[in-house]
């Protein structure tokens, strides 16, 4: 096995993304930390972390790369539907921490949102460049949340959990409609899954996501506050 670097939490760095393994796919190095600083720098880089509470800190950036283009959201007949019922009020920001506490409990066997990495995302979130959507019941119950890192004009999508049926799906298409109203060019979704296949989203060369990365990433996006501005439209008007 190739040897991987292991980075000293005093030093502020990470090899070039294209150095990653082919197997396992994308491992990059080990080691470093999780300050605000270091995690900004990875995401800059088309870098996440992604380890065990029983492992060191593990930093990945896979080939191909799962991305979801804010305009491509697919809306199939069924979530036409559901959208249409309007059962959900979906929020910007309102409860982080139950959101990315959601995430880690429903993995909670072999978690990888270990106790480090709510704390590390929670600076982030702290700082204003992380960020949660969540979906609320008609009891005002959440029943679905993301969470994700904002850096210019990129969207880091980490993790998302739902209690009850469509909650994901809908949250989903308000996320990515929110994103392209604020002219977001990219939904970085890492690793892809028949659920966000479904929903548009599609695999490309590790080197097209680096290049759209750089393109973007330093580019201011069109939004005055993360509050969740775009809705889906009322029942009675022309649905798209």
């Amino acid at each position: 096995m190739t040897s991987l670097p292991w980075l000293d939490p005093n030093q502020l760095w990470f090899p070039p993304a294209e150095e990653a393994l082919d197997d396992p796919d994308g491992l990059l190095a080990l080691g470093g930390d999780l300050s605000c600083e270091r995690l900004v720098l990875a995401y800059r880089n088309g870098i996440f972390p992604w380890f065990s509470e029983d492992q060191p800190i593990l930093w990945w950036s896979p080939n191909p790369r799962c991305l979801l283009f804010p305009k491509d959201i697919h809306i199939s007949k069924s979530l036409r539907r559901a959208l249409n019922r309007q059962s959900l009020r979906i929020t910007v920001d309102e409860d982080f921490q139950s959101v990315i506490e959601a995430c880690a409990n429903l993995r909670s066997e072999g978690t990888w949102i270990t106790d480090s990495m709510i704390a590390a995302y929670t600076r982030l979130h702290r700082r204003g460049i992380g960020h949660s959507f969540e979906a609320w019941n008609e009891a005002g119950q959440l029943v679905g949340g993301l969470y994700g890192v904002a850096l210019g004009r990129c969207f880091f999508g980490e993790s998302m959990f739902s209690t009850e049926t469509n909650a994901s799906k809908i949250l989903m298409v308000h996320i990515a409609r929110q994103l392209d109203q604020w002219g977001y060019a990219l939904m970085d979704c890492q690793v892809e899954s028949d659920h966000l296949l479904t929903m548009g989203a599609r695999t490309r060369p590790r080197r097209e996501f680096l290049d759209r990365l750089k393109a973007n990433v330093d580019q201011k996006p069109e939004q005055a506050s993360w509050k969740m501005q775009w809705q889906w439209p009322a029942q009675g008007q022309k649905q798209e």
